[in-house]
Formats: C-alpha cells, sequence, structure tokens
C-alpha cells in the first residue's frame, strides 16, 4: 500500500499491529514510524542499523508484561532482515494485539516488500519523495504539532530555502518552537541560512580540492544535514572521479554518456575529468577503504558522528 492507504487506516482505526515500511523517502519511513509506535507506557526495544539481533528482538516481543503494557520493537536498518527471522518476528507479533513491530527498511531492495504475506495482517506501506503539495501538508502539521505559529506562505519560503529538502524544513521547525510570535518570510530570512546558500557539490570539492571546509561543514550540520548522508555524497563523488578516471586512462578521453549514462554541461565533464586524473588509482583504492570503513562506525550505536565525520575529512585531504 501506499501512504494515502495508511492515512485513511489510521482514520478509521482499523491498523495492523506490524508493518514493514520502505521506499524513497527517508524522512516519511521516520515519522510515520515514530507516530506507529508512539504509545504511552510502553516496553519499547530499538534496533539500529547493526545492533538488529534476531533472539534478542524476538525474545522482546515473546514477553508477558507484568502491567498489561504493550511490547514494541522497532528495528531500523539499510540491511535487509533475513526473511525467515522477518517472518517468525512478525509472527511473534501477530500472537498478541499487545505487541507493536515496525521494520523500518532504509535500503533500495524492497521489491520483495512490495505485497504482503496473505499469512498475516501486516501493513507494507511504500513511501515516494513527498510532492511539493505534500511537503507543505506534512510541515503545516509539523508546525501545529509544535505549536509554532506560521502561515503556508511562509512555509513554501522555507522549503525553496532547502531545496524543497522537508526534513531540513522539519528541523528548523523544531528551532522555531522558542517563538512566542508569528513567523514570517522575515523572519526565516533572518533566523535561517538556507542550505540553498551551501551546494553540497561546493562542499566535496571544498574537501576534495585540499581547501578549509570546517565553516561550512559546521552549517550544513547546524541546519539538519545527516552526517551519514554527507559521507556517502563524498562516496559517490570520489566513485564518479574514478570511473572517469578508469575510462580516461583506457581511451584517452571522456565519454559522459558511457561513463555517467547521460550528459552534463561540458564544462562539468571537463571538471570532473580534470580532478579524476589527478588522482591515482591506489589513492581511489584507500580513500573508498577509509569512508566505507567510517561510514560502519558512524552506523554503531552511541558514537560521536560529527567527530568521526570531521576527522574522516581531514583524513580524506591527508591522503589526497
Amino acid at each position: 500500500m501506499y501512504k494515502n492507504e495508511l492515512d485513511k487506516h489510521i482514520k478509521n482505526r482499523s491498523l495492523s499491529n506490524s508493518f514493514i515500511l520502505f521506499g524513497e523517502s527517508s524522512f516519511l519511513i521516520d515519522r510515520y514510524t515514530e507516530f506507529l509506535t508512539h504509545i504511552e507506557n510502553a516496553s519499547v526495544l530499538k534496533l539500529y542499523h547493526d545492533e538488529y539481533n534476531f533472539n534478542s528482538a524476538k525474545a522482546h516481543l515473546s514477553q508477558a508484561s507484568l502491567f498489561g503494557d504493550k511490547n514494541i520493537l522497532i528495528i531500523k536498518s539499510e540491511k535487509k532482515i533475513p526473511k525467515k527471522e522477518l517472518d517468525i518476528l512478525i509472527e511473534q507479533c501477530e500472537k498478541s494485539s499487545e505487541n507493536s513491530f515496525v521494520y523500518a527498511y532504509f535500503g533500495t531492495d524492497y521489491a520483495s516488500y512490495a505485497k504482503p504475506s496473505t499469512k498475516t495482517k501486516t501493513m507494507c506501506v511504500r513511501f515516494f519523495h513527498p510532492s511539493h503539495a505534500e511537503a507543505l501538508s506534512s510541515i503545516a502539521q509539523i508546525a501545529r504539532e509544535k505549536n509554532v505559529n506560521i502561515d503556508t506562505q511562509t512555509i513554501n519560503h522555507l522549503l525553496n530555502i532547502h531545496n524543497s529538502d522537508i526534513a531540513l524544513a522539519s528541523n528548523e521547525i523544531e528551532k522555531l518552537r522558542v517563538y512566542d510570535r508569528a513567523i514570517t518570510a522575515k523572519e526565516i530570512d533572518l533566523l535561517i541560512f538556507g542550505l540553498a546558500e551551501i551546494s553540497i557539490d561546493d562542499f566535496i570539492k571544498k574537501v576534495i580540492n585540499k581547501r578549509d571546509f570546517k565553516s561550512d561543514l559546521m552549517n550544513l550540520l547546524e541546519h539538519g544535514e545527516d552526517e551519514i548522508r554527507l559521507l556517502t555524497a563524498l562516496t559517490s563523488y570520489l566513485t564518479q572521479l574514478y570511473m572517469f578516471n578508469i575510462y580516461i586512462r583506457v581511451n584517452g578521453a571522456p565519454n559522459p554518456i558511457e561513463i555517467l549514462g547521460y550528459k552534463p554541461p561540458p564544462h562539468v565533464v571537463e571538471e570532473k575529468a580534470t580532478q579524476a586524473i589527478k588522482i591515482k588509482p591506489r589513492q581511489y583504492y584507500k580513500l573508498h577503504e577509509l569512508l566505507l570503513e567510517s561510514e560502519l562506525k558512524m552506523k554503531s550505536s552511541h558514537v560521536d558522528k560529527s567527530a568521526i565525520l570531521l576527522s574522516t575529512f581531514i583524513r580524506v585531504q591527508q591522503l589526497l
């Protein structure tokens, strides 16, 4: 099912007690995970990324509550849970109406989740990137929840500042809670430094060109940009450069359609080709090794992601 169908079930109070949430919008997956599991006095077990342990998850759903409270299991991961284990967890959840289980899958291999098993009542929901109208509606709802006095026109201005990134706009609403007055476009311009003023591509180029990037990094993080997203953006950029490097060494000149599958503007192709040939194959190997190790560390529990990100970018500049 899709978001609108889930909303109807919420309105009609016809929800199941087990859910698989997936799709293109991490923001909506997170938001609905929080909504579906927001139950007072519940016994909650949250397992994020590499914390997942089947025995612990099953035991949590199997335990009987001494006070009749609900047992809630939340699993968030980019890795797929083995089907056999997922089936057992859903089965265990459905044994009692006092259980609730949300599997928030942030990976891209979600085709198998599109159709739920007929043997269970699990609701499988795919979330697409919200349209501009949906983003406006979502931010307006969040503003009401946070008691932030802001009209639709000002929300539209906020979204435009953040290049329609609903997650960043939502983070700004949280910060605006401290103001006991109506928020207008003028306040938005005075109080918020938009991501539109900091291009992630430009930030990455600063890192690769060994320029000072620390102030830009702080601005990005302060305005809600995710550490892992910044890390993977650099990984993706370096992967493209490596593809250019290999192609140029084999063929003598870059062909963006064969390398990227599309044709960027000529100045972009020239810039990437120039950057690509400056880095040696051995450096690419070491850089990717560093970035993958750092991503794994950041996905572990109880770590300072910002500190790992900063040290990783400094190390990248040392390797270049």
